[in-house]
């Protein structure tokens, strides 16, 4: 009789995961999904969510300046250093937001998008509602430490779903290794895009309180994953422990 091999986990006792065959919807992997989370990062992928309906429904486009508070040029980094009173063009924060993880231009983004960020973040959770995420609760655009905003490693993966079958011709942000800006080319922070075969997004996140997360996304072979890991102690631990991930449950996925 054939053993399954060894399912990979964490020692860390912020750990949290799940894998979902994206074809299908089936849960193939769950550890403490369902678990409160801090997002950090993580957060600007309903960020992205809430820029692409917008573009979507023509209420922007990607050439629409976005103009920078002295708010929002105070957010401490990872951000582009934007000054207030200069905007950023549309497509340059999705390209940073989702590479760079900017924050000065994640609470730019809210202000337009929302009138204010405590505004946008309230939308943002009726947003995560609305797609079936039950345990999250957002307060800002960016994931900054907050002890309200949480989330769950299920919530998670429903929004990386969600991002792909609802704008599948601006989903292609989340696969960017970097993006030229002000003559500078800007390295994306997604190490995995290039450590598994088929990796294709989504996002990473980190605080001291979160611990390092990921979101995967991965098409081999007509099989399609989403996974989640949140909380690992370093960000070598999580990559590794994602590709791991993948390859144990790849193999279990349906074909479309």
């Amino acid at each position: 009789m054939r053993t399954s091999a060894p399912v990979p986990t964490s020692a860390s006792s912020k750990y949290a995961a799940i894998v979902i065959d994206a074809n299908s919807g089936r849960t193939l992997h769950a550890v403490a999904a369902d678990e409160p989370r801090y997002p950090a990062s993580l957060t600007k992928m309903m960020t992205l969510y809430m820029v692409f309906e917008a573009i979507q429904q023509g209420r922007m486009t990607p050439s629409t300046q976005i103009p920078v508070s002295a708010y929002a040029a105070s957010r401490p980094p990872t951000k582009l250093y934007l000054k207030a009173g200069q905007s950023v063009d549309a497509d340059t924060a999705m390209r940073s937001l989702a590479t760079k993880s900017a924050n000065d231009v994640a609470t730019a983004v809210a202000e337009y998008l929302g009138g204010s960020e405590t505004r946008f973040a309230d939308m943002m959770t009726a947003k995560a509602r609305q797609l079936g995420m039950t345990h999250t609760v957002f307060r800002n655009a960016s994931g900054l430490p907050d002890a309200q905003q949480r989330t769950t490693a299920r919530d998670m993966a429903v929004l990386s779903l969600a991002l792909r079958r609802h704008f599948p011709s601006m989903y292609g942000y989340f696969g960017l290794r970097g993006f030229a800006y002000r003559g500078k080319t800007i390295r994306g922070h997604n190490k995995v895009l290039d450590m598994v075969s088929g990796a294709d997004g989504i996002k990473t996140g980190y605080t001291r309180a979160s611990g390092f997360n990921l979101a995967t996304s991965v098409s081999r072979d007509g099989k399609r994953l989403v996974a989640v890991v949140m909380g690992e102690k370093t960000a070598r631990e999580r990559d590794a422990l994602m590709a791991q991930l993948v390859e144990r449950f790849l193999p279990e996925a349906s074909r479309r």
